[in-house]
């Protein structure tokens, strides 16, 4: 497994919209059903070990963070064909299993993957109220087969400055995990 950094796309760039199924109802979930709220979008996926790893800590994270009105919205843009253990359908059995309380949208075409650059799985884009990019990088140093737990160390000090309306933290670790897995001839050439 190639390990692959997030692009670290700049700060203050504005989100860029989409609308995706969420595979457990079956409806329409847009960033527009988010105005005026701070947002997290974290693109994971079913069967990456890094992804892996914080699935439980990434739902306590959401619990938490959500009851101070952060959002969090999951999104899998891996090519179902090539990695069937990232189908819609076992999209649902990983909702299930780990109680997500956010959305886990599937972005089939990849486009919305290639609009945030993102380029990992896990990556983590942290935005303000009106949507502009407050923090990228990682959740915390916890990797695959290291002694580190995982606690969300760096994202939750990113989202407690975002709410205390703090400058952005200073220090922005890339995150690292499995390359999305792109659709032949679908890679971006930041890829």
């Amino acid at each position: 497994m190639a390990l692959t950094p997030s692009t670290m796309l700049e700060l203050g760039t504005q989100a860029p919209q989409f609308s995706l199924i969420e595979p457990i109802t079956g409806n329409q979930v847009s960033l527009a059903d988010y105005n005026d709220k701070p947002v997290l979008i974290a693109f994971i996926s079913n069967h990456c070990p890094y992804v892996i790893l914080l699935k439980e800590a990434l739902q306590q994270f959401a619990d938490e963070y959500q009851s101070q009105g952060l959002e969090l919205i999951a999104i899998n843009a891996n090519d179902v064909e090539k990695y069937p253990d990232d189908s819609p359908e076992k999209m649902i059995v990983d909702i299930k299993k780990y109680s997500y309380s956010f959305p886990y949208l599937f972005d089939e075409n990849q486009s919305v993957a290639k609009a945030y650059k993102a380029a990992c799985t896990p990556d983590f884009f942290l935005f303000d109220a009106q949507h502009k990019l407050y923090y990228r990088g990682q959740f915390d140093s916890a990797r695959p087969n290291s002694d580190i737990k995982v606690t969300g160390i760096d994202m939750r000090n990113a989202a407690d400055s975002l709410l205390n309306k703090d400058d952005a933290p200073e220090t922005q670790i890339p995150s690292v995990g499995c390359s999305i897995k792109w659709k032949q001839g679908n890679a971006p050439d930041y890829a």
